[in-house]
C-alpha cells in the first residue's frame, strides 16, 4: 500500500484494518491504530508502520486513548518468515527472557535470527522484545491496581529500577505518572482483547460449549469459564480461573482473570488469543473460500489453551462421537484429581497437563476403562512434551511438528491434523479423512476431498469449520 492507501484506511476507521498497520503523527510523536477516534491528523505528519515495535523504534509513543497494545495481530502465511513468525510467537507469550535464549529454543544462532528477524519485521528481536514488555507493562498499568514493582517482574524487567528507566526513556512519564494519566480501568484483572471483524462468537460458542470438560470448563448465557494452570519465568505454577464474554461494540473480547493468575498474566492473554483465534483475518480467508463462506461469515478455527489437552481430545475421539469423547476425556481429568478452588461450584479442577498425565498409573487409567493403547499413544505424547521434544502451541514449525505426531505410533493424518488445526494455529491444516468432511462434500475418499480441498489453500481449517457449520455438524 502507498501513503495515500494507508491514509485513506486511517479516515475510514475501519476496524479491518486494525493490527495491519500503525501510524505515527510527527506533530505529537505518538502513534495509532487505524480505528483511533481523535482527529485524523493530516497526511503530511503521518508516518504508517507494520509493527508497534517499529513504530517505537522511530521514537513514537502509544496513544492513551486506542492503546496500540490492544490491537490484533496478523496471521503468518509468508514461508520464508517462518522462524521469525516463531520468534515472535515465543516472545509474546513470554517463553523467553532474552535473546540468547530464543535463538537457543529456535535452534539457530543470535546473528542468524537477529537477520531473519530484521527482515521481517523491520526491527531486531531485541527491540521487539522490548516494546513487548513495554506493552505488556502499560496494560497492567491501566487494567489493574497491581503495585509497579510488581508489574516490573511480570512483564520480565529485571528490577524495578531497570522499568522505571526504560519507561522514562521511550515513553517520557514514570509507570507511575502514566497510570495516574490513564483513563479509568473497566474493572479489576479485566482485559480487552481486540479482534478484526466479524466474529462469530455464538458458534465459537457453541462449540465449546459442546465440549465443555465437566469441574473444568462451562458456559453460562454467552460467557466460557474454564481453570488453568502456568508457570512463570521461575518455573512456579500458578492455577485459577479465567472468563471470555463479548464486547461486539469495540470489536473485542472481554477478559475476566483470577487475582490468583496475576504473575502470569501476559501468557494468559497470549493463550486466550490463540484459543478465540482473534489474530484471524476474515477478509482474507473470506476472499478465499468464497461460497463457502456464505451467507455468514466471521467463523473462527478454535484453538487450544494447552496443546496436551488437545492431543487427549484428538486421541479419545478417534473413531468415537464427540459426546463419547468427551466422556473419556472427562475421565482424564477426575482421574488426575488436579483441584482447583474457584467462586464458581461448576469449576473445580484442572486439566491434567503432561507431567500430570504421567504420574497416574496404567492401574488406574485401566479400572476406568480407558484403553491401554490410547493411554500409551498419549504417555508418549506426554513425553516428548515434558522433554522439551514436541511442541504444542502456535510458537512451533507447522511441519515439523505435524510430521513428529505422524511419526507416532497410533497417531494418524486425522489426529495430527486435528492436534496440528487447534494447537499449532496452522491455518492450513484439513481433515481429509473425516467422516463428516466426506459426507458433507459427497466424495467417498479423502482423496477426492483433498482435490475439492485444494481451491481453499492456504485457509484449509477454515474450510473445515464451515463446511461442518454448513452441514450443522458441531
Amino acid at each position: 500500500m502507498e501513503a495515500q492507501d494507508y491514509y485513506q484506511a486511517l479516515l475510514s476507521h475501519d476496524a479491518r484494518f486494525d493490527g495491519r498497520f500503525f501510524v505515527g503523527v510527527t506533530s505529537t510523536g505518538i502513534y495509532c491504530r487505524p480505528i483511533c477516534r481523535v482527529k485524523a491528523p493530516s497526511l503530511k505528519n503521518c508516518q504508517f508502520y507494520s509493527s508497534a515495535a517499529l513504530a517505537e523504534a522511530q521514537g513514537f509513543r502509544p496513544c492513551l486513548r486506542c492503546r496500540p497494545e490492544q490491537a490484533p495481530g496478523l496471521s503468518q502465511m509468508d514461508a520464508t518468515h517462518t522462524l521469525a513468525h516463531q520468534a515472535a510467537q515465543l516472545i509474546k507469550q513470554a517463553q523467553v527472557q532474552d535473546t540468547v535464549q530464543l535463538s537457543k529454543r529456535l535452534g539457530v544462532s543470535e546473528r542468524h535470527l537477529r537477520r531473519l528477524f530484521q527482515q521481517a519485521f523491520g526491527v531486531a528481536p531485541s527491540h521487539y522484545l522490548r516494546t513487548q514488555r513495554l506493552l505488556i507493562a502499560k496494560t497492567l498499568l491501566t487494567d489493574t491496581q497491581l503495585p509497579v514493582n510488581k508489574i516490573a517482574i511480570y512483564a520480565g524487567f529485571g528490577s524495578t529500577t531497570q522499568f522505571y528507566q526504560h519507561f522514562k526513556t521511550h515513553y517520557q512519564l514514570t509507570p507511575t505518572d502514566w497510570r495516574r494519566n490513564s483513563p479509568p480501568q473497566a474493572g479489576a484483572m479485566t482485559f480487552k482483547l481486540a479482534y478484526r471483524p466479524p466474529l462469530d462468537w455464538a458458534h465459537l460458542l457453541n462449540y465449546f460449549k459442546t465440549r465443555c470438560i465437566k469441574g473444568v470448563e462451562m458456559v453460562r448465557a454467552d460467557i466460557y469459564f474454564r481453570t488453568v494452570a502456568l508457570a512463570d519465568a521461575q518455573g512456579q505454577w500458578h492455577e485459577g480461573w479465567i472468563s471470555i464474554s463479548p464486547a461486539p461494540k469495540q470489536h473485542a473480547l472481554q477478559l475476566t482473570v483470577s487475582d490468583s493468575l496475576e504473575a502470569v498474566i501476559p501468557q494468559v492473554i497470549a493463550r486466550v488469543r490463540s484459543l478465540c483465534d482473534l489474530d484471524c483475518e476474515p477478509d482474507a480467508i473470506h476472499q478465499a473460500l468464497g461460497e463457502l463462506a456464505n451467507p455468514a461469515t466471521g467463523l473462527r478455527v478454535p484453538g487450544a489453551w494447552d496443546g496436551f489437552e488437545i492431543a487427549v481430545r484428538a486421541v479419545m475421539g478417534q473413531l468415537v462421537t464427540v459426546k463419547a469423547a468427551l466422556t473419556l476425556v472427562g475421565r482424564m481429568a477426575e482421574l488426575a484429581a488436579c483441584k482447583v478452588a474457584t467462586p464458581y461450584p461448576e469449576l473445580y479442577q484442572r486439566f491434567p497437563l503432561a507431567h500430570d498425565f504421567l504420574k497416574v498409573s496404567d492401574e488406574t487409567f485401566s479400572a476406568y476403562k480407558i484403553q491401554p493403547r490410547k493411554v500409551e499413544i498419549l504417555r508418549h505424547i506426554a513425553a516428548l512434551i515434558v522433554q522439551g521434544e514436541l511442541v504444542l502451541d502456535s510458537s512451533a514449525d507447522y511441519h515439523t511438528s505435524y510430521q513428529q505426531l505422524l511419526s507416532l505410533k497410533g497417531i494418524g493424518a486425522w489426529t495430527a491434523s486435528y492436534i496440528a488445526m487447534r494447537t499449532l494455529r496452522w491455518p492450513d491444516a484439513f481433515l481429509v479423512d473425516d467422516y463428516w468432511i466426506k459426507k458433507l462434500l459427497k466424495v467417498a475418499t479423502a482423496k477426492q476431498a483433498e482435490t475439492i480441498a485444494h481451491q481453499w489453500k492456504p485457509w484449509r481449517s477454515y474450510a473445515v469449520m464451515y463446511i461442518w457449520r454448513n452441514g450443522t455438524c458441531t
